[in-house]
């Protein structure tokens, strides 16, 4: 009998038999699944988990802007992708660690093709992040206090992060024989991070994978100006790029990786360039029209008599106003407890998202500021102003009250909580129920000295009927102009504080 030995077959031939990638494809569940339970991976999963249900379990969290909560989904995936550039790295360096490299040569698979399994477990982790990231942003569009809309860009930048992150670890292990490159790499990009972040060069920021703002304002969704979609496509051609040249480096086959390298550098360059090209004139001139005449964009209903004015968006939260402004209403006197106000939305969107600015009092009378932001501390700020302009006519003359009328602003403005004393400590600077203090508002602040302070505390721990009932009889007298801290405790039968009743100013 005449045995037949065929020629051995070169590895690309091998390798492209009748089912190429179907080895790659096993390999690369092989390989992700191993990545997914990696103990830093599983950490940094759940440290990823738990701060995303934590900041969204906040109070202020129960009344999201859409278009703030997208970009709140990019912070965290960095640990994620961080983790998985050293994860990835030392991945595909597993076979030179444990001296297996030189029996690889036997087998049917190419470097090439075990590069892009690699890659495909980057990808996984990437797409993982993304369901998260659904997630995450899923949950505040379902909360009924939601308003706005997000940005699909914008909730792409922390799965492409990872995605880049994972693709890099993977290039510097085919470039960098050695498991020290990837975590001096970590150091370095978080040096990098922290210098471009504390710049304000808007051009180099953008070149970050993560674009932070200095501020926590809000504005209307058109009023962002952030480039979110040339930023994605940025970022998107980074990952490409830095992929295929992994494959490339590993042996891939040049003319098609060289053409898949010249079209993402293409789309990194059209999306790098183009991010940073600046603020159009049409939207510095929509900006500076929301600020000084938001009027002529804004649609107003009326409820109970009084007037809200909003910008678009906002419809939806037009009810939660109302009802804070019927809620001090209903504990003032004279004819407060039936004046029709305004209340008229106000942004400053001038400077967009790079700094906040303070609004200046309107002088309008019965006209009332309220921000874009709602939910906890917003809302006593709110409910101060309201008070205010109830007990002086107008908010220019309420941030100016200098008297014992401090007591009956902030009676109103927080008699009506759950929990005053709370509030109270809240709507403070200091956070304090003692002493002297500044209290915060949509515009300037109010001040309180020390004896306001002390009487409103009395009040507040008092039944709410028995104090609403004093502020009514005598409603006149707590209003007047330059009435003392000691004359409003007497008057609604308190003990007379001790402090000190001059004003900061």
């Amino acid at each position: 009998m005449t045995a037949v030995m065929d020629k051995p077959l070169a590895s690309d031939e091998r390798a492209d038999g009748s089912r190429p990638w179907a080895a790659v494809i096993a390999l690369a569940g092989f390989e992700t699944r191993r990545l997914l339970t990696m103990l830093p991976m599983l950490i940094a999963f759940l440290v990823y988990i738990g701060w995303t249900v934590w900041r969204t379990g906040k109070d202020w969290g129960a009344y999201p802007a859409l278009q703030d909560a997208d970009r709140a989904t990019q912070g965290a995936p960095m640990l994620v992708g961080l983790t998985v550039l050293l994860c990835v790295n030392r991945a595909a360096l597993r076979s030179r660690r444990h001296g297996t490299e030189p029996y690889f040569g036997t087998l049917v698979m190419p470097p090439w093709r075990r590069t892009v399994a690699h890659a495909l477990s980057a990808l996984a982790v990437a797409l993982l992040t993304a369901v998260c990231v659904a997630a995450q942003f899923g949950r505040e569009v379902l909360r009924p206090g939601a308003i706005g809309q997000g940005s699909v860009s914008e909730l792409l930048v922390g799965p492409l992060t990872v995605l880049l992150a994972g693709l890099f670890g993977l290039l510097l292990a085919g470039l960098v024989r050695s498991s020290l490159a990837a975590p001096l790499l970590v150091v370095f990009a978080l040096f990098l991070f922290l210098f471009l972040w504390g710049t304000s060069d808007d051009a180099s920021r953008w070149l970050l994978p993560v674009v932070v703002e200095a501020t926590s304002n809000t504005l209307p969704s058109d009023l962002l100006g952030r480039p979110a979609g040339w930023h994605a496509l940025y970022l998107a051609g980074l990952a490409l790029c830095a992929g295929l040249t992994a494959v490339l480096v590993a042996g891939g086959r040049k003319p098609v990786l060289l053409t898949g390298i010249a079209g993402a550098l293409a789309m990194t360059l059209v999306g790098g360039v183009t991010q940073t090209g600046g603020e159009s004139p049409e939207l510095v001139r929509a900006r500076e029209r929301a600020s000084d005449t938001p009027g002529q964009l804004q649609s107003c209903v009326r409820r109970d008599g009084s007037t809200y004015c909003a910008f678009p968006e906002w419809g939806p939260r037009v009810g939660d106003w109302a009802g804070v402004v019927d809620r001090v209403r209903s504990l003032a006197g004279g004819g407060a407890q039936d004046q029709k106000i305004v209340v008229r939305q106000r942004i400053e969107a001038r400077y967009g998202l790079s700094s906040d600015s303070a609004l200046t009092p309107l002088e309008r009378p019965h006209e009332v500021t309220v921000g874009t932001q709602w939910g906890g501390n917003r809302v006593p700020e709110f409910s101060a102003a309201v008070a205010g302009v109830l007990v002086a006519g107008e908010e220019k003359a309420a941030t100016s009250i200098c008297d014992g009328r401090i007591v009956t602003v902030m009676w109103m403005a927080l008699g009506w909580e759950s929990d005053p004393m709370a509030a109270l400590r809240r709507v403070r600077l200091d956070d304090s129920d003692t002493g002297s203090a500044v209290v915060l508002q949509p515009t300037d602040g109010l001040s309180m000295t020390e004896a306001q302070t002390e009487v409103v505390r009395e009040l507040l721990a008092r039944p709410r009927g028995e104090v609403t009932a004093r502020v009514k009889d005598n409603w006149a007298e707590l209003t007047e102009p330059k009435v003392t801290a000691a004359r409003a405790a007497e008057l609604l039968g308190v003990a007379a504080p001790e402090g000190d009743d001059k004003c900061a100013y």
